[in-house]
């Protein structure tokens, strides 16, 4: 390790609250898909920042927007109008289809408001329930709310009793979501993809068990779009893809590229139940997140990333599918996009270690998972080298197993 890492380690160890498992690395700079770390080694980035980096690192258009609004003006509170909030609505209105946004910080305060804003409506309704339907292996955030609505009792039992009045059912049995929904529930939560439970997408006959509960009860339906929307997937949004047609839907992540930002976008039935004061942020939708945002949108849009996520997707899966016929450990590639799970026969955690030590980014999730989420910008090129850097380091778990 470097004086630089070691440093960095003994500062941490005495002074940062000790919530995080961190590898042994210290990165400094970034440009497109690499990173740069103390030492001045290259890596490939397959992570992204867990799916925030969009656009890769030190991307041209948003460092000249982030200046920009630096030098101009950062943040005046929701007491003002600015001129970039409305804009970025819009933006996000014409992708989505629901009419209005409420901005926030994170993924995770998009999840909270979405909570909040399905138990307005029906209290505005006067028909005050209360009730939750979420999924298993589902992960919504670690607030009291978003954490009452994740499934998994590791992070779940040591801050309970949380919200009582959420139900979980096994995800894509189509059987148990029609059982489990009643004129009792507010809202039914769930990930197009689910991210942190092992990138698994939604079955078509899963939405459409979804889509026909929530329109026999009228309970709502909240879609957490955190980490699969905003062209992770090669669509804007991976529930339209499904056929769903969500009542609220949580954004974060990729929003602003790198700078804080969420929304929580907000179909205009449930918008007419909201009034002032039922919730707000002191950041949210501040300038500089917003200009970040507006520019991020700018290249998925009008920059063609769309498109190119879903052809460098195909690329991947083929060359994924390739790797994972060489590798007996590799039990399943899921995913679409940029957004790919590779399961594994067993616990993923030595992955990791090995794919930086041949210079690649990934993670583990749902303890067997290798989870992949480039940024966007990613080309086909890049994702060969990454690939085979990622083929070497599980060529050496199996070897050392």
């Amino acid at each position: 390790m470097t004086m630089v890492l070691d440093d960095v380690i003994a500062r941490e160890s005495r002074h940062v609250l000790q919530t995080y498992r961190r590898n042994a690395v210290t990165f400094v700079r970034g440009q497109g898909v690499r990173l740069w770390d103390a030492d001045g080694r290259e890596y490939l980035d397959l992570l992204s920042g867990i799916g925030v980096a969009a656009l890769g690192h030190a991307h041209p258009a948003l460092t000249r927007a982030i200046t920009d609004q630096a030098q101009t003006l950062l943040h005046t509170s929701n007491l003002f109008y600015h001129p970039y909030q409305g804009q970025l609505a819009e933006r996000l209105a014409n992708l989505s289809g629901l009419q209005r946004a409420f901005f926030c910080n994170s993924g995770t305060e998009a999840v909270e408001a979405c909570l909040k804003f399905a138990r307005r409506y029906w209290h505005t309704k006067g028909e005050p329930r209360a009730e939750f339907i979420a999924l298993e292996e589902s992960f919504h955030g670690r607030t009291f709310g978003s954490l009452s609505v994740t499934s998994d009792a590791h992070y779940r039992a040591p801050f309970e009793p949380l919200l009582p009045t959420v139900k979980f059912v096994p995800v894509n049995e189509p059987n148990a979501i029609k059982a489990a929904v009643t004129r009792s529930t507010a809202a039914v939560i769930a990930e197009p993809v689910q991210g942190e439970g092992g990138v698994r997408p939604l079955t078509p006959a899963f939405a459409a068990a979804i889509a026909e509960a929530c329109s026999k009860t009228g309970a709502l339906l909240i879609a957490d779009e955190v980490q699969s929307g905003l062209g992770r997937t090669g669509y804007p949004f991976y529930f339209a893809a499904l056929g769903l047609k969500p009542h609220l839907v949580a954004v974060g992540k990729a929003l602003g590229g790198g700078v804080p930002i969420g929304a929580t976008l907000v179909s205009q039935e449930v918008a007419d139940t909201i009034t002032f004061g039922d919730h707000g942020s002191t950041y949210g939708g501040n300038l500089l997140a917003c200009r970040a945002a507006l520019c991020v949108l700018d290249e998925l849009v009008g920059g063609g990333l769309l498109a190119q996520v879903a052809r460098v997707g195909r690329h991947f899966e083929q060359r994924l599918k390739s790797i994972a016929s060489k590798h007996a450990m590799v039990r399943q590639v899921r995913g679409m996009g940029l957004m790919w799970g590779l399961e594994i026969d067993r616990d993923a955690t030595p992955v990791v270690p090995a794919a930086l030590q041949q210079g690649v980014i990934v993670n583990r999730t749902a303890e067997r998972v290798v989870r992949l989420l480039p940024p966007l910008i990613i080309t086909e090129a890049d994702a060969d080298e990454a690939l085979d850097r990622l083929d070497a380091a599980l060529g050496a778990v199996g070897a050392g197993a």
